[in-house]
């Protein structure tokens, strides 16, 4: 396990609804004093200084192995999640799914829900495509964490995923800039995907591609190298078609052990009609 120091927040308004939870913007929440945020998995480590490894090369490697990945339609819908702004250290990894609203992202519960504080985290911005630094479309923020109201409760790991909500920008809203992939609900367990992520220590993302298998009735699993902290949310992408330039996520790396604690190893909850429950939740708010 991997621990995330963050502070706590406390919503002035915290509303459950079904069985999904969710937040509205900074601007409702208001942050406690003294408080410390943790989490678990493969979330990434306060205190580390980025620092780009090569984990293969540049061009998509034997399955199983990391790469860095070039810059792509594709790749630029996944990006690093920040809290408040970009100053601070990437932690978690996030991608835009489609929505009625056009502003969607999915990523792991545990990075973005507060278990220690029992609140959504308030503060979250989101920068795709990010490398070295560089933000091609900027900041995104985070205007509401929908999470499903079992896993506030117990961080059950078969739950351990999040929708968020983005504001515009620029008069804009993300899917329109970016494009966005779909979800894939009951899609089985073995799927050729292929995962992106950013790992704290580096400044520039990892992808790798292989065939996911059953953990459990609940959990997938797959081998890639170096999947190690910051990497919770990576999207699970199958069936990507250049045609229509969307693919289908039917995973992100979370889930058992929030996503596992191996770097070589990694697991998601299976995408099932409690996911789907959830993800027509989001959309209602949306």
């Amino acid at each position: 396990m991997r621990p995330l120091a963050r502070k706590s927040v406390l919503p002035l308004t915290f509303i459950v609804i079904g069985a999904a939870v969710m937040v509205g913007s900074a601007a409702e929440v208001a942050p406690t004093v003294g408080g410390g945020r943790s989490s678990f998995g493969k979330s990434g480590e306060a205190g580390q200084d980025p620092e780009d490894q090569d984990p293969a090369a540049t061009a998509p490697a034997d399955d199983g192995n990391a790469y860095t990945p070039r810059r792509t339609e594709q790749n630029a819908r996944v990006g690093v999640v920040f809290e408040k702004d970009d100053t601070g250290e990437h932690f978690c990894t996030a991608s835009v799914v489609q929505s009625p609203g056009r502003n969607m992202l999915i990523t792991a519960a545990h990075c973005a829900y507060d278990s220690d504080a029992k609140a959504p985290v308030n503060d979250l911005v989101f920068a795709p495509d990010y490398r070295d630094g560089e933000e091609p479309t900027g900041l995104w923020k985070v205007n509401k964490v929908i999470v499903d109201d079992r896993w506030a409760k117990s961080n059950d790991e078969d739950l351990d995923v999040a929708f968020l909500l983005l504001d515009k920008k620029k008069g804009e809203q993300i899917q329109d800039v970016l494009g966005a992939n779909t979800l894939g609900i009951d899609r089985g367990f073995d799927n050729e995907v292929k995962i992106t992520g950013y790992p704290t220590s580096r400044n520039t993302p990892i992808s790798c591609q292989n065939r996911t298998t059953k953990f459990s009735n609940t959990q997938l699993r797959v081998k890639c190298t170096d999947f190690e902290g910051g990497t919770s949310g990576s999207p699970w992408l199958a069936d990507y078609d250049p045609k229509s330039h969307t693919g289908t996520v039917i995973g992100v790396l979370g889930g058992h052990e929030g996503g596992g604690d191996e770097d070589d190893v990694s697991y998601a909850a299976y995408f099932d009609d409690d996911i789907a429950a959830l993800y027509k939740h989001a959309q209602d708010e949306d």
